[in-house]
């Protein structure tokens, strides 16, 4: 049987817009929580890896104004969709695409941040279309190249963060921890107070002496019926409801 490809409807932020065309990736509050939460150092140059739609770069180039962008991802759908919402954006001049697989492409520089929201189904079950397959499958991103890739790619300053299933995320650690990667920051997010956290966002460093320091949050979704204060303030600057 053939797998269809849906045309994923256009999600609209404050200052930018989101076309998803082919690639069956819906904008998810994965991405958003990431791109509100990742702290980029001033002058950065960033890498999103696993780009998608472009969500991360552009919510990158909305916050740090001198911040240079690059995005890359393995699906062809992908690039053409973030290339319509890169163009469209007030940023385009500071980021730029790449088509392909960040464990074998070559870069020209090193990256002072990496931002990724990466694959995490290891069960094998199939999504329903291709391109959601290959964009959340480990199967396409290891998550031990990940953590390995990154650290080869990136200055001696870098700080990598990502976002992931609070399971699959106490494993990446601990992955990249072998990688030589520490562990600096985290955020456990859950989606009601009574509910265990279900995503945790975490920044690693190259940098032995901040885990010594770990800066360690919880965030709740919601609250009495609606978005909790600490969920609003962090994304109030993106959606446009907030």
């Amino acid at each position: 049987m053939t797998d269809k490809t849906i045309e994923t409807k256009s999600f609209n932020f404050k200052k930018f817009s989101i076309y998803g065309g082919q690639s069956g990736m819906p904008v998810s509050t994965d991405g958003v929580l990431l791109g509100a939460w990742a702290n980029l150092a001033p002058k950065s140059s960033v890498l999103d890896i696993g780009t998608g739609t472009g969500l991360l770069a552009l919510m990158a180039a909305q916050r740090f104004e001198d911040t240079s962008i690059s995005a890359i991802d393995i699906d062809q759908h992908a690039i053409d969709a973030a290339t319509v919402n890169i163009k469209q954006s007030p940023w385009q001049d500071r980021i730029s695409l790449h088509h392909g697989s960040v464990l074998t492409s070559e870069f020209s520089k090193r990256f002072d941040a990496i931002i990724c929201n990466p694959p995490y189904f290891n069960s094998g079950e199939q999504a329903q279309q291709s391109q959601r397959a290959i964009a959340r499958h480990t199967d396409s991103l290891d998550h031990l190249e990940l953590a390995q890739r990154c650290f080869e790619i990136t200055t001696t300053a870098a700080t990598a963060s990502f976002i992931l299933p609070t399971t699959e995320g106490e494993g990446f650690i601990k992955l990249a921890q072998q990688c030589g990667w520490y562990l600096a920051k985290r955020l456990d997010v859950k989606t009601t107070d009574r509910k265990p956290a279900i995503r945790v966002l975490f920044e690693l460093s190259k940098d032995p002496v901040c885990e010594q320091d770990l800066q360690r949050e919880s965030l709740t979704i919601h609250h009495n019926g609606g978005y909790s204060e600490a969920f609003i303030a962090l994304t109030k600057d993106f959606y446009l409801k907030m």
